[in-house]
């Protein structure tokens, strides 16, 4: 598994662990900031597949946050293009008969998500580096798959959970939450437009996707592509104020004209029919993804005080 480390990565072991005990994971060590493994070493790479092997490589691995992306697109091909091409060309190599569980995103439907719910069928049209690095990605591993190695797409639409980075919006909104209950911070929150509308999943729904389609690999044709999605548009101001009933103080929500900017996409949801046809339908609910959140962060900034600022 690459990326291992990561947000998803952390989730998806645990639950690995918990349904198949007989299943060894290699999850290689190393500097890189998402894996472990610096994918984007062509000689690491390969030589990990090379000794491990795997029956099974979930690439995780990559620039997953679209801000990221934006302040260094090349990085983002780097990891995101490079890095998957580096796995996939090794697993050729030394692994032929593995199979590649690869983890796209539903950014990369961009423009086609203009039109509504969108399933696996709609054109890629990344409005983004990030989108477009991974959609090249994505096609590089069907393509692969055409050529004979067993690999599965999945797109993730939005999802959070425990362990998320600050980066995406439910950590940054629950961070700047219990930094003012904590009093580092004046109990304002001031925004951007929150009327854009997202398909959010709780972490666990996802990662429990991603083990169905490992346990289910005999049943699905190489360069399957399944969307994992909720179907529901959640509006991003609603997701604020849904966390804002937990806090522990009133916060006051003001918009900030210099946050305001356009957006191409004011909708996503997608279609996951592919996916619940072999049995998969999420059993987790956002609330409990949201209450994760802001607990996690409550004690992530009790941590960073220290005892002597907890006191006071």
């Amino acid at each position: 598994m690459t990326g291992a480390a990561g947000f998803v990565g952390g989730h998806l072991l645990a639950q690995m662990a918990a349904a198949h005990s007989d299943w060894t994971v290699a999850a290689p060590a190393g500097p890189d900031v998402a894996s472990g493994l610096d994918v984007t070493d062509s000689e690491a790479v390969d030589a990990w597949i090379a000794r491990e092997k795997p029956r099974i490589v979930v690439h995780l691995a990559a620039v997953a946050a679209v801000t990221a992306a934006v302040k260094d697109p090349r990085l983002a091909w780097q990891v995101n293009l490079d890095g998957t091409l580096n796995v996939v060309t090794s697993l050729q190599r030394h692994a032929p008969d593995a199979h590649l569980l690869f983890v796209s995103s539903a950014e990369v439907y961009g423009r086609s998500l203009i039109g509504g719910a969108v399933d696996e069928g709609a054109l890629l049209e990344p409005v983004n580096p990030y989108a477009a690095s991974k959609a090249a990605a994505d096609i590089l591993v069907r393509q692969a798959g055409s050529a004979g190695l067993s690999a599965t797409v999945v797109r993730p639409f939005n999802h959070t959970g425990a362990g998320q980075n600050a980066y995406f919006v439910v950590p940054a909104f629950a961070r700047q939450i219990a930094r003012i209950e904590a009093g580092l911070q004046p109990p304002v929150f001031e925004v951007g437009s929150l009327d854009e509308e997202r398909d959010f999943l709780h972490v666990l729904d996802v990662t429990a996707a991603y083990l169905l389609l490992l346990e289910r690999r005999g049943e699905t044709q190489a360069r399957d592509v399944f969307n994992v999605a909720s179907g529901l548009p959640v509006r991003i101001g609603d997701l604020l104020e849904r966390l804002l009933s937990r806090a522990r103080t009133t916060v006051e929500v003001r918009v900030d004209p210099a946050r305001l900017r356009p957006t191409p996409i004011r909708s996503v949801v997608g279609d996951a029919g592919r996916l619940r046809a072999l049995g998969w339908t999420p059993r987790h609910t956002l609330d409990e993804a949201l209450d994760a959140v802001l607990d996690e962060q409550r004690r992530l900034v009790n941590r960073s005080q220290g005892p002597a600022d907890a006191r006071s």
